[in-house]
């Protein structure tokens, strides 16, 4: 009986409506993951969160795609590559104390001011979220780019 149904093909067709299971819930999944990531990451001035924690979240976010899907859809699907999302985020982490530094004030003193914005009214604007940037792209680019380098090693 099973090989009659091994003929028929049964076990792909179970196996591409679980498929296809997977792929929904993690479309949604994601998008709840990377909402709640920028949240920790925005929250993380005033309450713990911050870059890393953001970085780590949105990198799992991926893993979650890259474990319903296979590699080539998800680099169709979000076309980023991991090496320059590290550069551009060292860039950020770099640069913005280097700056401080060079016009006469303590390496990473930090900066702030409040900026009318239309909607939300008085923001404080903060130098340290520049350099949280820098840590989120670089922590997110790292993960994501030693699971890219492990599965291809499986390949």
């Amino acid at each position: 009986m099973k090989s009659t149904l091994k003929k028929a093909g049964y076990s792909k067709v179970q196996k591409q409506v679980h498929d296809v299971f997977l792929q929904f819930t993690a479309k949604i999944v994601f998008f709840i993951i990377i909402l709640f990531a920028f949240k920790l990451f925005f929250a993380g001035h005033y309450t713990p969160g911050g870059g890393f924690v953001g970085g780590l979240l949105a990198a799992s976010a991926l893993i979650l795609l890259l474990i319903a899907y296979d590699q080539k859809t998800v680099e169709e699907m979000i076309p980023i590559d991991f090496r320059i999302l590290i550069a551009l985020g060292l860039a950020f982490a770099v640069v913005l104390p280097t700056l401080s530094f060079l016009f006469g004030t303590p390496f990473f003193t930090h900066q702030h001011t409040y900026i009318n914005v239309p909607v939300f009214g008085e923001v404080a604007l903060h130098s340290a979220v520049i350099f949280d940037i820098g840590v989120f792209l670089t922590v997110a680019g790292s993960a994501l780019l030693i699971i890219k380098l492990i599965a291809e090693e499986d390949d």
